[in-house]
């Protein structure tokens, strides 16, 4: 299957044809619009000439951080993600010899899956449960009990990530989403602020 996760023909090509570099997209993915994350990987290679994880790790530091924020950058923090990037490189170099499919072919169910997919930098709780939900609902990798795993991120059609992103019109429903999302945290935040402020009043 093709992804069409960073809405560009180039940078979407090279998230189908190299799985560290969609690892890297999912890095990305935060405080940052989502299909320009997903962007990033293209960038990388374009500037950097590959994007094999023992080289990325071997990269000096600066240079590579210099490379990430040169605009148009990587990211909205690009010096900051340059070394996340390296460092998740360093980790697929020395833990699972370069080779990053392991982190799920190896997975023997859902629940090991994002348990592996937490222990790589940058990667919560929240973010590995989308990234397993992503492989599985695109690219069918979905070891037994994945779905429990993922929770409400394997629903089908939820529109929650960007494991439902698969064209244009379904990025717009997974913005929507997240807006909503975020103005209902907001609004339940700005309750218990009032809640907080009359309970110091009365009581």
């Amino acid at each position: 299957m093709r992804l069409q996760i960073a809405q560009d023909s180039e940078a979407d090509e090279v998230l189908t044809s190299d799985p560290f570099a969609l690892t890297i997209g999912m890095l990305l993915d935060q405080q940052f619009p989502m299909e320009r994350a997903f962007a990033g990987p293209a960038k990388v290679l374009e500037r950097f000439g590959t994007l094999d994880p023992a080289r990325l790790a071997a990269a000096e530091p600066e240079s590579f951080a210099e490379l990430c924020a040169t605009p148009p950058a990587v990211h909205r923090y690009g010096r900051s993600m340059a070394g996340r990037i390296q460092a998740l490189a360093r980790v697929v170099v020395d833990e699972y010899a370069g080779d990053v499919t392991r982190v799920w072919t190896e997975a023997a169910d859902g629940a090991e899956l994002v348990r592996r997919l937490r222990g790589l930098p940058g990667f919560g709780e929240q973010k590995a449960k989308i990234f397993a939900a992503l492989l599985g609902k695109q690219l069918g990798i979905r070891p037994p009990g994945w779905e429990q795993a993922c929770g409400a991120y394997a629903e089908p059609g939820s529109f929650r990530s960007v494991a439902d992103v698969v064209d244009e019109e379904s990025l717009l429903k997974v913005r929507d989403f997240k807006k909503q999302a975020k103005a209902a945290a907001r609004a339940g935040r700005s309750e218990e602020r009032r809640v907080g402020k009359e309970c110091r009043t009365v009581c």
